[in-house]
């Protein structure tokens, strides 16, 4: 096969590729958007069920805290036979049968325990939360990801627009060439150079295609869901402005300091460790607790003669009160080591809040820093790409002209090219740069 006829062979495989994403896309059912996206993760992603259902044992801790301060009740039954020899009197004896039944109902309050009931119940509503904010934190960082692979669909899309323009652009040339060729105004060698380009523009969609499929595979693995006809709606970002961006950090800073749900966590686990070293204290005071005691029984022998059941029931009936005051003395420093240990995870957790500044303080530095290079990048980008493009203009003239060699021509137009991809890249960029500002503040991500 000559090299004419193998650029035919591409150009009709990569005509036949673009078809069949055309028809695929096409076929598509439902083309999600970002919102949709975001709320499908959060609703279905594992980690999110998992905190839902920490919520939900939280719930249970509460339950079970609250059912500390109600008094506790018991009934106990037993019934017992024995069976053997008896002596009656000495040297007499006889085969004995004895029942005996007992019935008890037994009720006790705490009365007193170093409010360790009332900490216990504190800190089951504080694990609540806690856990309501982590769940909160894990939403946010979902959603901020499928923010990032949507734009990413969204970036490999408009690179495989481009690479199938170029791909246009280097078929019109070729015709072009020939055009020329066939006027003996240009040699013959320029169709071998034409046909070499069109060739690796035809690579290049091949790869921007392949690229778009990953990201479209990675985005439907991170919702999972299957792959197989999945397919988003493809928005244009259109072209961003300086508006997007943040005057002053300052701003960020003091609402992210304020708000943002890992610095909330901090200071609820500092709570948390208060309410503990509270709990260690309980163990000092002394606890008291009352009960309440009712019995009754009957017994019955083959050698007596017995009231009935019931009348036995009823005659041996008896009530119990009890109180009980216990004072600690020597715990053997268990009561000590509590406390003490209670107090250093205290000041741990304090440390925690302060390293939660730091790096909030960090992260929030740098998305504005990284937001803020962005957008000089993207700026100096339309820059370069208005300059190509001008002087890839220019060459097609002198081309045209006969003025320039094809080998110039197409150095023209790679370094057009790559100032395009620079472009795209560079908007992608700065756009989930900014979304990242706005993440610090709360903002609504699909806006």
């Amino acid at each position: 096969m000559d090299l004419k006829n193998k650029i035919k062979y591409v150009i009709l495989y990569v005509q036949s590729c673009v078809f069949f994403i055309t028809a695929v896309g096409f076929s598509q059912d439902k083309a999600w958007t970002l919102q949709e996206c975001i709320d499908y993760a959060l609703e279905h992603n594992i980690t999110v069920k998992q905190g839902k259902n920490n919520l939900l044992l939280n719930n249970q801790d509460i339950k079970a805290a609250q059912g500390n301060f109600l008094p506790s009740l018991g009934i106990g039954l037993s019934q017992s036979l024995s069976l053997g020899q008896s002596e009656l009197f000495p040297g007499n004896f006889v085969d004995r049968t004895f029942h005996s039944t007992s019935a008890g109902l037994s009720i006790s309050q705490s009365v007193f325990n170093g409010f360790r009931n009332t900490y216990i119940y504190k800190q089951a509503q504080l694990n609540l939360e806690t856990n309501q904010l982590e769940l909160d934190r894990i939403k946010d960082d979902i959603a901020l990801n499928v923010v990032n692979a949507y734009l990413n669909v969204l970036f490999n899309k408009e690179n495989l627009e481009t690479a199938q323009t170029q791909y246009e652009f280097s078929d019109k040339q070729l015709e072009q060439v020939k055009a020329l060729v066939d006027a003996g105004v240009q040699p013959k060698a320029n169709i071998y150079d034409a046909e070499a380009t069109l060739s690796r523009d035809a690579q290049q969609v091949t790869i921007s295609e392949n690229n778009f499929n990953l990201a479209l595979l990675n985005l439907s693995q991170l919702l999972q869901l299957p792959y197989e006809g999945f397919n988003v709606e493809l928005v244009d970002v259109g072209t961003p402005s300086e508006s997007l961006l943040y005057s002053n950090v300052s701003p960020i800073l003091d609402y992210a300091l304020a708000n943002r749900v890992e610095i909330k966590v901090a200071e609820k686990n500092i709570e948390n460790a208060q309410l503990n070293t509270e709990i260690s204290k309980a163990g000092y005071y002394p606890t008291v607790s009352l009960g309440y005691g009712f019995n009754t029984g009957a017994n019955f022998s083959n050698l007596t003669n017995s009231n009935s059941f019931f009348q036995q029931l009823n005659e041996n009936k008896g009530h119990s009160f009890n109180l009980r005051l216990n004072i600690p003395i020597f715990s053997r420093y268990q009561n000590q080591t509590a406390v003490a240990k209670s107090k250093i995870q205290e000041e741990n957790s304090k440390l925690n809040l302060e390293q939660a500044k730091i790096n909030l303080e960090s992260n929030v530095q740098r998305a504005y820093t990284d937001a803020q290079a962005a957008f000089k990048a993207y700026e100096a980008a339309k820059k370069t790409l208005a300059s190509q493009e001008l002087a890839f203009n220019n060459a097609k003239e002198r081309f045209d002209l006969g003025n320039m060699s094809a080998y110039d021509l197409e150095q023209s137009r790679v370094q057009y090219i790559n100032a395009q991809s620079s472009l795209i890249n560079a908007k992608y960029d700065f756009v989930f740069k900014t979304k990242v500002l706005d993440f610090y503040m709360d903002k609504f991500l699909t806006n």
